[in-house]
């Protein structure tokens, strides 16, 4: 995996070992890694590497008052073949007291030039005769130096005032990492740091940060986005608590554009993150004062239809108030919720928004339908309404080995480069194709796709290996069709 630092990187680097309570039973350390670059005057570009141990997962032995664990670390860059900079150290847990046990933490900065580097680390238990722990990560270094920019966000788990020195203070603040990008309803507020560089080498005083939030969908929850005015400097520390409590259940971005008074866009940084929140999304839709041109678009007989076409373009929580509103079987609410979806969807246009996507609706009614499914209700209407038209599309709806099969790649979605989704026909009939695997984030990985796609003439294989005898064979093509882009 390439870790570019413009994004966070969330590495579990050893498998969990599942205990009973707290025992000197035999363990494998578990720790997870994450890294942000940041940018200094006096230093230049250098990154920050964070580790999260699993404190259950730690040997520890007993000392007066407690109990202590050790973990020997080694980190070193390679550029190349040559190493750049490296560090070892023993790191000793905090004192853990009657047998309760917590995770640590632990930072370390390296002076780094743009570039491009192999970081490779070893992780071992002092107390523990398991073996170490080995990884290796590509890293990415931008330039700071002389350029406009924002550094990478530093998310937190605890942050309060310093109070004496410590690796974690910045800005007269102590951060403790969250390393995990997933809120459940219990987390309200996300502390989170980034800083701006050379915005002084604008011809001005000020400059402008503009905060957004993004849902799954690609629409701009408008009512969370915050403008801030911030003075020009070489460096600008910032410090942000993002209130996420009215969020329901889903995926979302974070995302910080830095503005010029003229609000020409300069940078732009993101986090994303994933929210657990059962709360209803309310549609005030007794307020709505039906649209002429909406009443029109939709006839009486299809408004429950159409009103089941938002569901791929929804969340959890408003799939939840579509399905309570037609179970209403009020036509009228049903003509209102509509309306107010796409007002709050396009609240710039919401007619023409709704017309787009009512076309769309229309087109996969007409590709993807079959006999026991509405088109948006079947996979590729699903993904085609969700993600837009696939750049390409490969067909193959005959081979001596293979089920029918499509592969549609698409070059860009939201933030994503050259993402591939496969489909294919296990019945042979009735237009029922099925999602069998996509590098898409979010979508259904199945790494034994092509085994599943040539099942008819394939023996299974096994956990290590599910492709194991999935053999190369005549008019077998969907590897090399969907390696191609």
């Amino acid at each position: 995996m390439m870790l570019n630092l413009r994004n966070l990187l969330f590495v579990t680097i050893s498998s969990l070992l599942v205990m009973n309570g707290f025992s000197q039973q035999s363990r494998k350390l578990r720790a997870y890694l994450d890294s942000k670059q940041f940018y200094a005057p006096e230093t230049g570009n250098y990154l920050e590497t964070y580790f999260q141990f699993d404190g259950t997962s730690i040997e520890y032995k007993g000392l007066e008052g407690g109990l202590i664990g050790e973990i020997a670390v080694m980190l070193s860059f390679y550029e190349n073949d040559s190493l750049i900079i490296s560090d070892a150290y023993r790191l000793s847990s905090p004192l853990m007291k009657d047998s309760i046990v917590e995770d640590f933490y632990d930072l370390r900065r390296f002076v780094l030039k743009p570039g491009k580097y192999t970081m490779k680390l070893e992780l071992s238990d002092l107390n523990s005769t398991s073996g170490a722990i080995k990884a290796t990560v590509p890293v990415v270094m931008e330039d700071y130096n002389e350029t406009i920019t924002i550094s990478d966000i530093e998310v937190a788990e605890l942050v309060y005032k310093s109070q004496t020195e410590s690796v974690f203070n910045k800005s007269g603040l102590t951060l403790i990492p969250r390393l995990s990008t997933y809120y459940p309803e219990e987390l309200n507020i996300i502390p989170l740091y980034f800083e701006l560089y050379n915005t002084n080498l604008l011809e001005d005083s000020v400059c402008a940060i503009k905060q957004k939030i993004v849902n799954e969908q690609g629409r701009e929850l408008t009512e969370l986005t915050v403008f801030t005015r911030h003075q020009t400097g070489q460096v600008i520390p910032i410090f942000k608590k993002v209130d996420i409590s009215k969020l329901p259940t889903g995926k979302y971005t974070l995302s910080y554009t830095l503005l010029s008074r003229s609000l020409i866009e300069l940078a732009t940084q993101d986090y994303e993150f994933e929210r657990s929140n059962d709360i209803d999304l309310f549609l005030n839709t007794e307020a709505i004062i039906l649209d002429p041109r909406f009443q029109e678009s939709i006839l009486d007989d299809s408004v429950t239809f159409y009103l089941e076409s938002l569901i791929p373009i929804s969340g959890p929580a408003e799939v939840k108030n579509i399905l309570a509103t037609i179970k209403s079987k009020d036509l009228e609410k049903q003509r209102k919720h509509i309306q107010a979806f796409w007002l709050t969807t396009s609240p710039e246009n919401p007619y023409e928004g709704w017309i787009k996507y009512k076309m769309q609706v229309q087109l996969v009614e007409r590709l993807y339908s079959n006999n026991f499914q509405e088109g948006f209700e079947t996979d590729r209407g699903r993904v085609y309404l969700q993600y837009g038209a696939p750049t390409t599309i490969t067909t193959k709806e005959n081979s001596p080995t293979e089920y029918p099969y499509e592969i549609w790649q698409y070059n860009k979605i939201k933030n994503f480069s050259n993402k591939r989704f496969i489909f294919y026909n296990p019945n042979l009939v009735n237009n029922t194709y099925l999602l069998l695997h996509s590098d898409m984030v979010g979508e259904l990985k199945n790494p034994s796709w092509p085994r599943t796609l040539s099942k008819r003439n394939t023996d299974n294989g096994n956990v290590d290996d599910p492709n194991l005898y999935n053999e190369e064979h005549y008019g077998g093509t969907s590897n090399d069709l969907f390696r191609q882009y």
